[in-house]
C-alpha cells in the first residue's frame, strides 16, 4: 500500500495548528495568525516552556489580541 503525502492527502483530518494564509484585506479587524503564533510563543515562554499547552496558549494569545484591537477601534471612534 502506497502511503500519501500529508500535505496533499485531502482526507488527512489533522491539520496543523497554524491556521492558512488570511488574505491582508481580511487581516484589518483583527490579529494576524503570525501575529497570535509570536504572542502565544510569548505565553509559552513565560509558563515557563512546559510542553502540552499549546491551543491553550494559542486561545489565549487570540484573545489578547482581539481584545488589543477591539481596544484601538473603540478609540479612534
Amino acid at each position: 500500500m502506497k502511503s500519501r503525502n500529508l500535505i496533499t492527502n485531502p482526507w488527512n483530518t489533522r491539520g496543523s495548528v497554524v491556521p492558512p494564509e488570511v488574505p491582508q484585506e481580511e487581516q484589518k479587524n483583527g490579529p494576524s495568525p503570525a501575529e497570535i503564533r509570536q504572542r502565544a510563543f510569548e505565553i509559552h515562554i513565560e509558563r515557563g516552556g512546559i510542553h502540552g499547552c499549546d491551543l491553550n496558549d494559542w486561545l489565549e494569545a487570540e484573545r489578547e489580541l482581539q481584545q488589543k484591537y477591539k481596544n484601538e477601534v473603540q478609540e479612534q471612534r
